[in-house]
């Protein structure tokens, strides 16, 4: 693969091989961060899951302290006093049946969709369009839910899904580059607490095989995984 000039530079600033104490890899990843633009700051955890057994799955959610930087448009899918309470907490949209068409169209201009138990079934229906990017309601995410003020305020707040890919691998965001080495360090902690605490009891051997952290234009930072266990 080819880098650009900017890419080649930054690497040029670290060892690409030392796994970093986690306060030491967020300091070099900041000065990674050189484009025009505020970059998110990403964290790509390697697990020794073997996603393909039900009792190795990880997936949840977990709120950052700081917040991930970006603004979230929410989706509320819910009828009644329900869709009341989703609008007053702050949800862009709010709707139940009518918006499965205009989805199904190609209308996407929102970042998580909720959904009250009861509209499952409607949801449902979109599995095909929503499933693919990931915007499908999950209870263990929390956003199938009666408690749509707290899920929309806790996704507004900075709350972010984490699961495995079908490598066993789990990319999420833990800030911008802007934010302080502080406000990365308890972001990106606080990530890895509830990552570990997901462990599966399945998983034998080592659970968290590597965990680099990077910019989105630039090279990644390997942390030494042991000292985040």
């Amino acid at each position: 693969m080819k880098h650009g000039k900017k890419y080649v530079e930054a690497a040029k600033l670290y060892d690409r091989q030392t796994q970093y104490d986690r306060d030491e890899a967020v300091a070099i990843v900041k000065k990674l961060a050189t484009a025009k633009f505020d970059e998110t700051i990403e964290a790509h955890i390697r697990t020794g899951c073997d996603g393909r057994h039900a009792d190795q799955q990880i997936r949840g959610a977990v709120v950052l302290p700081h917040g991930t930087g970006k603004q979230v448009r929410v989706l509320v899918f819910a009828k009644g006093p329900k869709a009341d309470e989703a609008q007053a907490a702050g949800a862009e949209f709010v709707g139940a049946e009518e918006l499965v068409p205009k989805i199904q169209g190609g209308w996407f201009d929102f970042d998580v969709v909720v959904a009250t138990p009861d509209m499952m079934g409607v949801v449902g229906r979109l599995g095909r369009v929503l499933g693919p990017k990931g915007l499908m309601p999950n209870p263990k995410a929390g956003t199938v839910t009666m408690d749509v003020t707290k899920a929309v305020q806790d996704i507004k707040a900075g709350k972010i899904e984490y699961r495995l890919d079908k490598t066993n691998i789990i990319h999420v965001p833990i800030g911008k580059a802007s934010f302080t080495e502080e406000q990365l360090a308890d972001n990106f902690q606080t990530l890895m607490d509830a990552i570990n605490r997901a462990r599966p009891a399945a998983v034998k051997g080592q659970y968290l095989k590597s965990v680099t952290i990077a910019p989105t234009m630039g090279p990644g930072v390997k942390v030494n995984p042991l000292k985040l266990a």
